[in-house]
């Protein structure tokens, strides 16, 4: 089965739609060219209505992390973009809710079969990085201060969303050391 053919199945995919508040929208971009692989967590709201990944204030700060524009971002022959869970999981008490369990089994390993070129991963919050990472340290905070571990494949980032606003300043290492290699690694490959 092609690329194509398996994009087309996932935005297609009604696997939980029962179980999401907004109906099912999957969203993902990917083409065979694509050198770098985002892994993040779930779409949320504004996302699932324009279905176009990132777009949003953690879509923003990501790109500023990235130092690329949208032009760049968006383009699948350079970034796919495959989420942990494809489809707007619902509101929790503190957010948005965890991705849905049915997504990654049922169709990273299909995708990413399609994606040869892939040369880094960036799995963004700990689910992506739970379901990736092998001899992981218990919180997030460790993992992304020991990226250099899983380096040259992966590099784990926290999520880049306003609510962790506080954890980047109690953090500020990961601005002052990972974000510029993390420029410099996207620059070079793009």
């Amino acid at each position: 089965m092609s690329l194509d053919e398996i994009l087309q199945q996932v935005r297609a995919c009604q696997i939980c739609a029962d179980n999401l508040p907004l109906g099912a929208n999957p969203v993902v971009q990917a083409a065979k060219g694509a050198r770098i692989l985002i892994i993040g967590q779930a779409p949320g709201t504004r996302v699932h209505k324009t279905s176009i990944p990132w777009n949003d204030p953690s879509g923003d700060r990501l790109r500023q992390w990235l130092d690329i524009d949208k032009d760049v971002f968006y383009d699948p022959n350079k970034i796919a973009i495959v989420p942990m869970g494809f489809c707007y999981p619902g509101k929790g008490n503190s957010g948005d809710l965890p991705p849905r369990k049915e997504c990654a089994p049922t169709w990273h390993k299909k995708i990413l079969e399609q994606l040869p070129n892939i040369e880094l991963t960036l799995l963004i919050g700990q689910y992506s990085q739970q379901y990736y990472l092998t001899n992981k340290p218990k919180t997030l905070t460790q993992t992304v201060q020991q990226w250099q571990d899983w380096e040259p494949d992966f590099i784990p980032l926290p999520h880049p969303s306003p609510r962790n606003t506080l954890w980047l300043k109690k953090n500020p290492w990961f601005e002052s050391e990972v974000v510029p290699y993390l420029k410099k690694r996207v620059h070079s490959m793009l």
